[in-house]
C-alpha cells in the first residue's frame, strides 16, 4: 500500500489539485478537518462509485486519511480489493496534519462514538442489574448481553453498539460537509 507524508501530500496540493478523502465519521469530520478533504465515511465506502464519479480523474492518485491513519488504511485496502492501485494512505492522518500547524477547518464538537458506546453499555448493564433485582430475575439477561457484547467486541474489533449508535440522528451531519479540491 502507497503512503504520503503530510507535509509531502500538503505541498502537492499547493502545486497541483488532489483529490482527498476523509473516512472518519460525519461528526469527526465536522469537528476538524484537513482544509482540501471531503467526507467518505468508512462504513459507507463503495470503491466503485467513488472512482465513477471521480469526473475524469479516476487515474490520478486518490489520497484517504482519517484520525490517525487505521481506517484509512483499511480504506485503501477496501479500494485495492476492488481493482484500484493508485489510492494513498496519508500517514498519520488528521492528527499529523494538525500537528504539523496545516490548514485545518474546524466546526461544532460533538461526544466520540466510543464514549456514547460506554456510556450507553454502562446504562443497559445497570438498568439490567436493576430490573434484575426489582422486577424479574431473567432481566439480569440483558446485562449478560451486553456484556458477552463487549467480549465480542474486544475479540473481533467489530462493535454493533457502535455501528448503531454511528446511525442515530445526533450523530449525523447535514450537507456533506465537504470543501472541494
Amino acid at each position: 500500500m502507497q503512503t504520503i507524508s503530510v507535509t509531502q501530500l500538503c505541498e502537492l496540493q499547493r502545486n497541483s489539485k488532489i483529490d482527498l478523502i476523509d473516512v472518519r465519521m460525519p461528526t469527526e469530520f465536522r469537528e476538524v478537518h484537513a482544509e482540501c478533504a471531503r467526507s467518505l465515511p468508512l462504513d459507507s465506502l463503495d470503491p466503485k462509485a467513488i472512482m465513477a464519479n471521480r469526473n475524469g480523474t479516476a487515474d490520478q492518485p486518490l489520497y484517504v486519511i482519517c484520525r490517525s491513519g487505521n481506517r484509512s488504511s483499511q480504506a485503501c485496502k477496501k479500494f485495492i480489493e476492488a481493482g484500484f492501485e493508485n489510492v494513498v494512505n496519508v500517514e498519520g492522518g488528521t492528527m499529523a496534519w494538525e500537528k504539523a500547524g496545516l490548514p485545518v477547518i474546524r466546526g461544532k464538537k460533538s461526544m466520540p462514538l466510543m464514549q456514547q458506546v460506554q456510556i450507553t453499555a454502562g446504562f443497559l448493564v445497570v438498568l439490567g442489574t436493576v430490573l434484575g433485582t426489582w422486577v424479574h430475575p431473567y432481566a439480569y439477561g440483558l446485562s449478560a448481553f451486553v456484556g458477552a457484547g463487549l467480549m465480542f467486541a474486544g475479540f473481533s474489533g467489530l462493535c454493533p453498539m457502535a455501528s448503531l449508535i454511528a446511525k442515530m440522528p445526533w450523530n449525523k451531519c447535514e450537507g456533506s460537509g465537504s470543501c472541494s479540491v
